[in-house]
């Protein structure tokens, strides 16, 4: 069992427009934390440069959404951020939790798995008791060996000043990520489903065409390409595999529906609750469910 992976940390949606991700996602009923810029760095013990990205998030008790634009097109790029929207926007970035990025490191390289060795972050945030600096390290996998994203872990070193209790109450009712669903190539399915095997230290089970993984509080399913019509409809295939959508847990489905509806977006009834299209979310398939 994979000890060290804890939940999810965060997922990104990665545009080059983030005026159209805040205004979105705030019509969806999404509080958002106030944008910020990132300080990064390129490898492990390198120095921290402000970069060309900035975000906003809508933050849950335990993980968040993070919304990231591309905000100077001439700042320095360590993590390819340009190179990824360049590929294809949307739904590109999936880190799960850990209280020991080094322990992760460790293991993940011990399982084959080619990482950048920690890293470190920093972005400057707002706090009711004034500025503050965020710190993290994340581990990053080698996106040439994770075809269907940007797959990591990383490790808060200031929680408190990522999930602030102001951010972290919802008007439609969100209360957290619940499951990632990644749509795996036929010809890829096996490699992808062994290397969450990997990452979470956990077995898969099957739900009709879908594989599922569980390690704390996350929940990763895997659905073959040649399947996934059956679970996301009508969606259009960005790649031939990729991560594409998140279950939202929230605590009145009807309710959370209208702040949808009222946008003028269109949602589609499933067994569990409802659903939103990529298209029409930027980029990430939104699956609503409600607490039971």
């Amino acid at each position: 069992m994979a000890h060290d992976i804890t939940g999810f940390h965060h997922v990104g949606i990665v545009n080059r427009d983030l005026d159209t991700m805040e205004a979105r996602y705030r019509s969806f009923g999404f509080t958002l934390s106030p944008r910020s810029r990132h300080m990064l760095a390129e490898r492990p013990g390198a120095p921290l440069t402000a970069g060309g990205t900035a975000n906003m998030c809508a933050l849950f008790g335990d993980s968040y959404i993070e919304l990231l634009g591309i905000v100077d097109e001439s700042a320095p790029d360590p993590w390819h951020t340009k190179q990824m929207v360049a590929q294809f926007e949307g739904l590109r970035i999936l880190s799960l939790d850990t209280d020991d990025a080094s322990g992760a490191d460790a293991r993940l390289g011990a399982a084959g798995l080619r990482t950048s060795g920690v890293l470190e972050l920093e972005r400057p945030v707002d706090t009711e008791d004034g500025p503050a600096t965020l710190r993290a390290r994340s581990v990053h996998l080698d996106p040439r060996s994770t075809v269907e994203g940007y797959i990591g872990v990383a490790q808060h070193l200031t929680r408190e000043y990522v999930l602030q209790p102001r951010y972290l109450t919802h008007p439609n009712g969100a209360l957290g990520i619940v499951a990632v669903l990644i749509v795996a190539a036929d010809t890829e399915l096996g490699a992808i489903t062994q290397r969450y095997r990997d990452i979470l230290g956990t077995e898969p089970d099957a739900a009709g065409p879908t594989t599922v993984l569980e390690c704390g509080r996350a929940r990763i399913e895997i659905v073959p390409a040649s399947a996934a019509a059956q679970v996301l409809p009508g969606e259009k295939a960005p790649a031939s595999s990729y991560l594409a959508a998140l279950t939202i847990l929230v605590d009145d489905i009807d309710h959370a529906r209208n702040f949808i509806t009222d946008a003028g977006v269109e949602t589609r009834t499933t067994d569990a609750g409802f659903f939103v299209s990529g298209h029409d979310a930027c980029g990430a398939g939104l699956f609503f469910t409600a607490v039971r």
